[in-house]
C-alpha cells in the first residue's frame, strides 16, 4: 500500500477546484483553494493542508468519524481525501 505525500494530494486537491464533491452522506459541495488552504462551499471556514496532512496519516478511513477529533471539517476531509479523483490507490 502506497500513499501519496500531502504535496502530491495537494496538487490534486488544486487542479480539482470547483468541482462536485460529496460527503458520505451524500450532501454535495465544491471549493476554493487559497493557498494552503481551502473553503468547502457548504461553509465559511478554511481547511488547512496541515488538516488533510494529519489525515493522510490515518488512512485507509471508513468515515469521518474516524478524524473528528483530529482534523477541523472531517467530513469535506474525508470526503475530498476518499474520492476516486484523489485517491487513486487502494489505500
Amino acid at each position: 500500500m502506497s500513499i501519496p505525500t500531502i504535496d502530491h494530494i495537494w496538487s490534486q486537491i488544486r487542479r480539482l477546484e470547483g468541482q462536485e464533491f460529496r460527503t458520505k452522506t451524500g450532501k454535495s459541495f465544491t471549493y476554493s483553494v487559497y493557498g494552503d488552504s481551502l473553503t468547502p462551499s457548504r461553509t465559511e471556514y478554511n481547511l488547512g493542508k496541515i488538516e488533510f496532512a494529519k489525515a493522510l496519516t490515518k488512512v485507509p478511513l471508513k468515515g469521518p468519524g474516524e478524524i473528528s477529533q483530529t482534523v477541523r471539517g472531517p467530513s469535506y476531509v474525508w470526503a475530498i481525501l476518499h474520492d476516486s479523483r484523489i485517491r487513486k490507490t487502494d489505500w
